[in-house]
């Protein structure tokens, strides 16, 4: 079962976006974007990404 963690790879700040590309199979610039986006035009998304920044858990594995 996969698992949203935060991503030690494609790590920018936290990892958040990165993380949710991961899970997604996505391409972590585009989340980066559609993040950037949000933020811009709603600017709830520095909140969002503190909130879960501090509940995402960090990726454990070492691959």
């Amino acid at each position: 079962m996969r698992k949203l963690t935060k991503s030690s790879s494609q790590k920018m700040l936290a990892g958040v976006c990165g993380g949710i590309a991961e899970y997604f199979g996505w391409d972590a610039t585009w989340v980066r974007i559609g993040w950037a986006i949000l933020t811009l035009f709603f600017g709830t998304g520095i909140l969002i990404y503190i909130v879960l920044a501090i509940l995402m858990p960090a990726n454990a594995s070492w691959e």
